[in-house]
């Protein structure tokens, strides 16, 4: 299937925020209004789908498929819109993917980010369509008013630069709940990646959330691993990610037939409640299947901040000096 690379921004261009799992019931007004100012600094006028209001959300903090579908089709379908932003994760994104209208999407291709739960769109989009879309910050990841400048760079440099990037370690990151103090923070100094086998790899980015992206195992939303790919994959405390379940979801994926096709591993960084330790992570990942994969983890995606964004679909380079290039 043929790549489809969608436009940058530009000043004054429309962003739509959609809720494909979890609403902006969650999200408090500070926050908001911080998100909407990062965006307005960017030059980006910010809209909002009709379901992602406080109202009519169902039990799963969620509105209806039929509701949720019809947000991102508005958005595709418009062409005053010129990239598709989410709320927030949650759990419930799979639920949406044999209603989505993928012609639609394939003939108005424009920029879709999220993460989290947002994997199974974001991988299912690029299956279906080629279109590569951007695992990165939510609307609600820049409703952080400290430690965002990371974020923001990273992002700008994917949907409004030249699309390409050479990734550095944040100088330091969080794992707070920053949304119920903005002002009480706590940060950590970053000891840089974990470089746990050096080499050398260039292929296609697939991946994100790794129990999510586990979700499209066996379905025609899960993107083939083609000829040379790099999988970048982080897991989250919250849905069950300790060791011992990024250890048997990674197993998952070794099964895969085309697995073969794998030339290096990206892992992002650990939630301190997963307590995955270096050593514990070499353990894990000394398996036959990966003896001899470029591995690097500790690297600023996944369910710590601040977040890197990067192309599903795009591609990534791997050189021997342990440095990592990504464009779309």
């Amino acid at each position: 299937m043929k790549k489809i690379v969608p436009e940058k921004l530009v000043a004054g261009d429309e962003v739509r925020i959609v809720a494909p799992a979890r609403g902006l019931k969650l999200i408090g007004q500070d926050s908001r209004a911080q998100a909407l100012k990062i965006f307005a600094e960017m030059g980006l006028k910010v809209t909002f789908g009709k379901n992602t209001t406080d109202e009519n959300f169902d039990m799963m903090g969620s509105s209806s498929i039929e509701k949720r579908i019809a947000d991102i089709h508005e958005a595709f379908a418009d062409p005053k819109v010129k990239a598709v932003f989410t709320v927030i994760g949650g759990s419930n994104s799979n639920q949406l993917l044999p209603y989505l209208d993928y012609e639609l999407i394939r003939n108005n291709p424009k920029i879709f980010c999220g993460f989290s739960d947002i994997t199974a769109l974001l991988n299912a989009i690029y299956a279906q369509t080629g279109l590569v879309t951007f695992s990165g910050p939510h609307f609600s990841s820049l409703g952080m008013i400290k430690g965002c400048e990371y974020t923001i760079e990273n992002l700008k440099k994917m949907i409004i630069g030249e699309g390409k990037n050479e990734i550095k370690p944040s100088p330091e990151w969080s794992d707070d709940l920053w949304f119920l103090d903005q002002e009480k923070r706590s940060f950590i100094k970053n000891e840089g990646w974990w470089v746990i086998r050096s080499g050398s790899a260039e292929g296609k980015i697939i991946g994100g959330n790794l129990g999510t992206f586990d979700l499209l195992l066996g379905t025609p939303y899960r993107p083939v691993f083609e000829a040379d790919t790099i999988l970048f994959i982080e897991d989250c405390f919250t849905s069950g990610g300790d060791a011992g379940a990024f250890e048997r979801n990674l197993q998952a994926l070794m099964y895969q037939e085309d697995f073969k096709n794998v030339r290096a591993l990206v892992i992002g960084r650990f939630q301190k409640a997963s307590e995955v330790s270096r050593e514990k992570l070499e353990f894990i990942l000394d398996k036959p299947q990966l003896k001899n994969l470029p591995i690097i983890a500790n690297v600023d995606f996944g369910h710590t901040t601040p977040l890197l964004t990067l192309p599903i679909g795009g591609s990534a380079r791997i050189t021997p000096r342990n440095e990592i290039f990504v464009q779309i």
